[in-house]
Parts: C-alpha cells; sequence; structure tokens
C-alpha cells in the first residue's frame, strides 16, 4: 500500500515542450487544486533526472536527487496512484551523450557514456546508463493497459473546424517496402508456459565452435505467460536496402521509418545498417581512418569529418550519388539518416500519409516518398493505408468517425518490454531459452550481425486487456482485435481472445493487421467509431496515425491507463516532446505546444478521484475542466505557430479564466462557487494586461539555462510572465 501522506495527484516532471508548458500551468492547477483540499505534488521522470539519481555517490549532498522513477513504479502497483505522466524523453545515445555533456558543464560530476567499455569500472557505468536510454519510463509505470480515444469536444471541434490535409491522388508515387523475408515477422517463434515450465530461465548462445555464452540470466516466467523468440537476419536487411536503393524511381524521396527511441537496441542497429549501405562508397574509402558509428548517423558523421576538405567533398559526393533523402528539415540540411532519434515511424509516417503521400527532399521541395520499413510484422499497416488512400482520395474529417484504441502494454508486454533481451549475435551460431529444468522453450539458428530478441506477455495483463476491449466495443459497437493467425506471438494470443469472447459472449472479429487497417479506416469513413484492440506496439503506432489524419494531432488524444491494482494513470497524449518547440522558445520566446492533452488528463484524474476516493469536491473540478476545454476550443484559444499568436502562456490564462468561470457558475459546491466567483471576476476584468504581460517578450530570445537540465527560476521566468495572472493565482 501507499504511505497514508501520499499526495492526491502526481504531476510529472519531464522534457522539453512539455516541460516548459508545466511552468505555466501546473501553478494554475495546483491553486484550484487547494482550494478543494486536493494535494498536488510532483515527481520527476525527466532524462536529467534519472542520469543524477544514477550517480548519488559522485554529487553533493545539494544536488543529489531522489530515483523518482523507481518510487513512482512502486506506487503504481497500488491502489492510492492517481498520476498525470507528460511525455518524456526517450533518449538516443546521442540524446543521452548531449544530457551527459550538459550535466556536467553545470557541474554535475557525473561520468561519460563508455560508448566502448573496456574496464570494469566502463562497463558498470555504461549498464548504469543503458538503464534510462530509450523506453525506460513507460515499462515502468504501465502496470495497466492503455484506454486512449480523443474527448468528445477535441473531436466535435475538429469535425467543425478541419485541419489541413494533403490531396492524394492515385497516381502517387509513394510506397511502402519492407523485408521480402527472414525478418522478425518471418523467423518468429512462441510458446505459452505451462505450470511445468513455469521458473527460472536463461538465453544461452552457442557458436558453431561448440562455444557457449550465457547473453541473459535470471529469467523467471509465470504459468500462463506468452514467450517469443524472434530475429532479423543481417545479410537479407543489407540485401534488402541495397535493393530498395537501387530500385528508387526519379523524383522519388528515400527514407526508413523505425522507432530507435523506443526499440533502443534493434532499431538503432537496423538504422545503422540503413546508413553503411547508403554511404557504402565514402566508407568503402575512409571508413578504416575514422571511429564512426553508423547508429548514430550522418550528422555525427559530419562533425566527425568537420575540416577536413577531402572527406567532406567525398561525402558532398557519396550522397549526390544516391536517391535524395526524404528530409527531417530541409532548411537546416537534416536527413532521415542524421540521427536515429529523428526517425519515429509513428509521427513519421502519419505526417507522409496526411500531407498526401509526400515529404521534404534536400531542395526544399514536396515529393513522393519510398518508405521502408522493414519489419512486416507492422509495415503492412501503413502499406494497406497509403494503398487505400491512393485508391480512395483524401479523408473527409468534417464526417469521419473516431479511432480509439485498447492497448495491450501492462507488466512490460511485447516488444516495448525487449530490451534486456535482445542481442546483436557475435557469431554463427544458435540462440536458445534455456529453462531451468534444461528444456529449450525456444530456439533460432543465427548469424554474425543478426538481431536476435524475446520478448513476453504475461496472464494476468492479457485477460486485463481483453475484458477491457470488450467495455470498449460495448461503448463503440465497431472494431476489432488486431490479431495475425500467422504470426507465431499473434497465434498464442488468440487462443486466449477466443475462449474469453465466447465466455462473454461477444461476436467480435479477430482480422489481421492488414485486414483491420482496411476495415477501419472503412468504417471510420462512414461516420462510425471503430475501437482497434491492439498488442503494444500497434498501441504506439495507431494512436498516432489515426488521430493525425482525423484530429490534426496525436497530442490531443487522452490516454487512461487503468492500473491493474486499482490506480490510475493519465497520460497526456501521444506526440513526443516535441523538440522543434523548445527551439522556438529559444529562438523567440513562443510555445506553441497545445495543453489539451493535459487538461483532458487532468479532468480524468479529478474524475477517477471522485468515484475512488470519494472527493466529491474533485468531481466539481473535473465537470469544470471539461467546460472550460470545450470553451477554449469553441472560442479558438489554443496555441498558434507564430510570434504575437496565442501560445502556450495565454491558452492557460484562457483555460484558468473558463475554468474559474466554471466553477462560478456550478451549484453543486456553494464553498467552491464562492471562492472562485471572485477569481473569475478579476480574471475578465484584468485581460487586457494579463495578455499584455504575457506577450511583452515574445520575438526576443530566451535563456532557459539548460537544455535537458534548465535553470527553474529562468522557466518560470519564461513561463510566467505575468504577474498581475500570478498574483490572482497565486
Amino acid at each position: 500500500m501507499a504511505d497514508k501522506n501520499t499526495p492526491d495527484i502526481i504531476y510529472t516532471i519531464v522534457d522539453e515542450a512539455p516541460e516548459l508548458a508545466r511552468g505555466s500551468l501546473l501553478p494554475i492547477i495546483s491553486s484550484f487544486s487547494n482550494a478543494a483540499g486536493i494535494s498536488v505534488a510532483t515527481k520527476d521522470i525527466s532524462l536529467a533526472g534519472r542520469i543524477l539519481a544514477l550517480f548519488p555517490e559522485r554529487l553533493s549532498e545539494e544536488q543529489r536527487v531522489s530515483d523518482d522513477l523507481a518510487e513512482l513504479g512502486k506506487l503504481v502497483k497500488t491502489p492510492d496512484a492517481n498520476v498525470i505522466k507528460l511525455p518524456n524523453i526517450s533518449a538516443s545515445v546521442p540524446q543521452l551523450e548531449a544530457a551527459i555533456k550538459e550535466l556536467q558543464s553545470q557541474g554535475f560530476d557525473i561520468p561519460d557514456y563508455p560508448a566502448d567499455p573496456q574496464t570494469d569500472e566502463e562497463k558498470a557505468v555504461r549498464a548504469k546508463y543503458d538503464t534510462v536510454k530509450g523506453s525506460a519510463v513507460n515499462p515502468v509505470l504501465r502496470e495497466g493497459n492503455s484506454d486512449r480515444r480523443s474527448a468528445k469536444a477535441v473531436k466535435e471541434y475538429a469535425k467543425a473546424n478541419p485541419h489541413r490535409m494533403g490531396e492524394w491522388k492515385s497516381t502517387s508515387k509513394t510506397t511502402v517496402a519492407a523485408m521480402p523475408g527472414d525478418d522478425f515477422y518471418a523467423n518468429e517463434k512462441a510458446a505459452t508456459v505451462t505450470a511445468a515450465q513455469a521458473g527460472g530461465a536463461k538465453i544461452v548462445f552457442k557458436g558453431k565452435d561448440g562455444s557457449e555464452t550465457v547473453l541473459k540470466d535470471g529469467l523467471n516466467y509465470l504459468e500462463g505467460e506468452i514467450v517469443d523468440a524472434t530475429f532479423l537476419s543481417a545479410k537479407a536487411l543489407r540485401a534488402y536496402i541495397k535493393k530498395e536503393v537501387e530500385s528508387m524511381e526519379p523524383g522519388v524521396l528515400f527514407s526508413v521509418h523505425l522507432k530507435a527511441t523506443m526499440m533502443k537496441v534493434s532499431d538503432p542497429i537496423i538504422f545503422g545498417h540503413f546508413v553503411s549501405v547508403y554511404l557504402e562508397d565514402f566508407l568503402a574509402k575512409h571508413g578504416d581512418k575514422l571511429d564512426f558509428n553508423p547508429n548514430s548517423g550522418i550528422g555525427a558523421l559530419e562533425k566527425l569529418i568537420a575540416g577536413n576538405a577531402e572527406m567532406e567533398s567525398d561525402l558532398k559526393a557519396a550522397l549526390a550519388a544516391k536517391p535524395p533523402l526524404y528530409m527531417v528539415d530541409s532548411d537546416k540540411g537534416i536527413t532521415n539518416l542524421h540521427v536515429p532519434s529523428d526517425v519515429i515511424i509513428d509521427a513519421s509516417m502519419p505526417a507522409v500519409i496526411k500531407a498526401g503521400g509526400i515529404g521534404w527532399g534536400p531542395d526544399g521541395k514536396a515529393a513522393d516518398t519510398k518508405c521502408c520499413i522493414p519489419d512486416n510484422s507492422y509495415s503492412c499497416v501503413y502499406d494497406e493505408t497509403v494503398e487505400y488512400f491512393k485508391e480512395t482520395g483524401t479523408l473527409d474529417v468534417t464526417t469521419c468517425g473516431a479511432v480509439s484504441n485498447v492497448g495491450l502494454m501492462a507488466q512490460k508486454a511485447e516488444e516495448y518490454g525487449s530490451h534486456p533481451t535482445t542481442f546483436e549475435i557475435p557469431a554463427d551460431g544458435t540462440v536458445s531459452i534455456v529453462l531451468d529444468s534444461g528444456e529449450v522453450l525456444l530456439s533460432n539458428e543465427v548469424e554474425k550481425g543478426d538481431i536476435w530478441r524475446s520478448c513476453t506477455a504475461k496472464k494476468a495483463p492479457i485477460l486485463d486487456w481483453i475484458k477491457t476491449g470488450i467495455e470498449r466495443f460495448d461503448v463503440e459497437g465497431t472494431g476489432a482485435f488486431w490479431l495475425d493467425k500467422n504470426r507465431a506471438h499473434d497465434a498464442e494470443l488468440i487462443k486466449y481472445v477466443e475462449p474469453a469472447l465466447k465466455a462473454a459472449g461477444k461476436d467480435i472479429p479477430i482480422m489481421a493487421p492488414r485486414e483491420a487497417t482496411r476495415f477501419t479506416w472503412e468504417e471510420m469513413r462512414k461516420g462510425k467509431n471503430v475501437v482497434t484492440i491492439t498488442g503494444n506496439v500497434l498501441r504506439d503506432y495507431l494512436t498516432d496515425l489515426f488521430p493525425i489524419l482525423e484530429l490534426g494531432t496525436s497530442a490531443k488524444m487522452l490516454s487512461i491507463v487503468k492500473l491493474m491494482n486499482g490506480g490510475g494513470l493519465f497520460e497526456t497524449g501521444a506526440g513526443g516532446s516535441a523538440p522543434k518547440h523548445v527551439q522556438q522558445v529559444i529562438e523567440e520566446n513562443h510555445l506553441r505546444w497545445d495543453s489539451l492533452g493535459e487538461f483532458c488528463a487532468l479532468g480524468e484524474s479529478y474524475n477517477f478521484l471522485a468515484s475512488s476516493k470519494g472527493k466529491t469536491k474533485a468531481g466539481v473540478l473535473g465537470a469544470a475542466v471539461e467546460d472550460a476545454t470545450q470553451k477554449l476550443l469553441l472560442e479558438n484559444k489554443s496555441p498558434e505557430r507564430k510570434v504575437s499568436q496565442n501560445d502556450n502562456r495565454t491558452s492557460h490564462y484562457w483555460f484558468a479564466r473558463y475554468w474559474a468561470e466554471a466553477l462560478a457558475a456550478q451549484d453543486d459546491d456553494a464553498e467552491l462557487k464562492a471562492h472562485f466567483a471572485p477569481i473569475a471576476k478579476e480574471l475578465a476584468e484584468k485581460e487586457a494586461v494579463i495578455l499584455e504581460e504575457l506577450k511583452a517578450n515574445e520575438g526576443k530570445p530566451a535563456d532557459m539555462g539548460g537544455y535537458y537540465h534548465a535553470d527553474p527560476a529562468k522557466v518560470a521566468a519564461i513561463m510566467r510572465p505575468s504577474a498581475t495572472l500570478n498574483a490572482i493565482i497565486g
């Protein structure tokens, strides 16, 4: 159980744009909550906070921080958990190294990241740092399955105020290209652990020479747990990349779409193969002279050779000799192969599709794109979507239905929990999962350089996911379980789903992802609301794909995680942590981050507090949050892109005002009504001066005092520039 002093609500400290927004929004939330006797506290799950928590012995007493992620990991297993979780950085190696360098410059005595550890000390440091790489936060906090959907007010606003969509044409040359085989999908094996097999296990590599290496020890499998083992052939991957590069049509951009942040072991390696094949001519000539890891991307190579005229010229020539690359930022020359953390499939693919199948090339012009998504487990979703829109044309967002998702993610389910059990194979041989009894549960023959991984899904989360999926299907009336009977893992899941549906008397279709993709687009195009009931990776991908097309962004999604032990986790939508937004703040003090996701999560958090703890005032606050959110949308007070327009800070003023007005107008709680009536009046009367103060410094550079570890006082000065508003709110 949680301590009796556990705050009513935990609001997370994170990174980048949502962290800047917290500087403005949290004081408002705390002020309104205090009036209702509701306590709000913070926990730091930022990348910088997680790094500092690793090395308390190297820091002064004043510099030390608590391991808030570990503390939250314990809290979410209790019924007292009520956590509002904002997007945090899932760090790639370049991001991790940049954060370390910044912290060192601020006087924190933390070690460098050992890229190639040799000594025991370096290996120990590397092991510590590896715990904060990639998706280190979500698997710890997600002790429940995801129910992600758009709030009604958000959906209605999107239909009434359609966002800009690119035009799809049947002549589009945009395609999705997957490996012809020998990928994770083709090589996957799976088994459901029996009572006799439950217990300890290890992963063993046996070389062709007879040598054995234990890759991972201390595993423990529960009865009913689904265990997978698969690999992607490096040889087949490189042949596929070479073929796709060589078969490019003129005028089409080349791109790869992975998730190098979440899949922090496998996808950076896959990314590196794309870089090394694409730059094979340059690396054949100069590779031996350089300490260059292709996994770090072309951006790292450019820094490495800066000032070497011959190499710079040869790199330019090598890039010019290959098909033009899809650009992350054509203005700054940042290509799709520049940095692994920029290659985020769930954001990049919907952007291409929303634009009508086009991306930006190095010449700054739009063009069709070949989208390489190597693994057939999920590439089919995007392939089917692209082909569907070529056939049917652009989606009409004014009439389409809403697509929600119930995702299996509790207790590190599926691939996103596979980081500790993913390996780049050192030599030809066999990788086996060996139970303590000596039984080989699963085994794969592999070659040097192959990427092997194992992941699991436990029985209790699976059953909870099926139950939640049925509940959401009953609400929406249309949907499907996205499971492929020809995929080993999904075949094991189906053995749970079919009996559960029969027992519940439900006729919910089970469809392979490609079939389910087309079904969902067709049904939502008819105006129907559709629930997609999926595994963890598809949960992540679909909760960007559909919302970005139907709402214009995935950041406005409501994400409720019903924790399995009775607590609640309220995530503020997908969409990442928006580094480009931070750059705009630094350059011209305008933050266009939209806190709509935070508003939706806040309302649900209050409602949960009211229903789970009987705090009626929380319910009143929650209802008022919904009223304020609806009015904010109707009055068009959300942030816009340019200086002098509404930004995050002005939207928070309007939210606070509408929230106070809703509380002053309600009759369910006389005490809250009396408290907020004068606040609402003062916020309205001083509108002009507040807005003037909020916008006074726009257009000028802003100093945050750090990117990953900003100065709280400087952030407060940037995000709370209105003395008038601060005096009213407190």
